[in-house]
């Protein structure tokens, strides 16, 4: 993934640094508080609002870490707030599905298998305790390496690991019904 340049910190005009963030990072961000909240609609507004907080915050980031790491704390603390609101727990949004795009090349049989067993492997992703989702979506679907999913979610390395190999177990026996 793309990694904010220099300049991009060394502009004095902060709405083009929101601009060159929310360019490179809006997907991954809007995929994984989705991958939060489960609903499109609901990671759209939080997608924005984390950026908002970005806007914010921005004077206080310190460099200490890749930017993208700072981000994704932000996102992911914002995702466990709104999961602990009363907001969420108290309102019910209509679900907006997920659709993936299939390719031209495939066979349409292909193509029906094929979403049948991304929608199962979803469904069981999704399904796990938030707990092991995060690290199973961030090891898995945004390829981060432990040390830094450890950094991200601010636990060890080794509680980063056996969560992740606890997910595993869980989406094993999940599949296999």
């Amino acid at each position: 993934m793309e990694e904010l340049t220099i300049e991009v910190f060394e502009t004095e005009d902060i709405e083009e640094k929101i601009d060159e963030i929310m360019k490179i990072y809006g997907n991954e961000i809007f995929h994984l508080v989705y991958s939060y909240v489960k609903n499109k609609a609901v990671a759209e507004d939080l997608t924005q609002d984390i950026f908002i907080k970005c806007y914010k915050a921005l004077h206080t980031y310190k460099r200490k870490s890749k930017f993208r790491t700072w981000l994704w704390r932000i996102a992911i603390n914002h995702c466990k707030d709104y999961l602990k609101s009363w907001y969420n727990k108290n309102v019910i949004i209509s679900e907006d599905e997920y659709r993936k795009n299939c390719s031209q090349k495939e066979t349409v049989e292909q193509a029906v298998i094929q979403k049948d067993e991304d929608h199962r492997l979803t469904s069981a992703v999704m399904d796990l305790p938030i707990n092991y989702r995060e690290v199973i979506y961030l090891f898995y679907f945004e390829e981060l390496p432990i040390k830094e999913i450890s950094v991200v979610i601010g636990l060890k390395e080794n509680t980063v690991k056996t969560r992740l190999r606890r997910a595993k177990e869980l989406l094993k026996e999940r599949l296999e019904e």
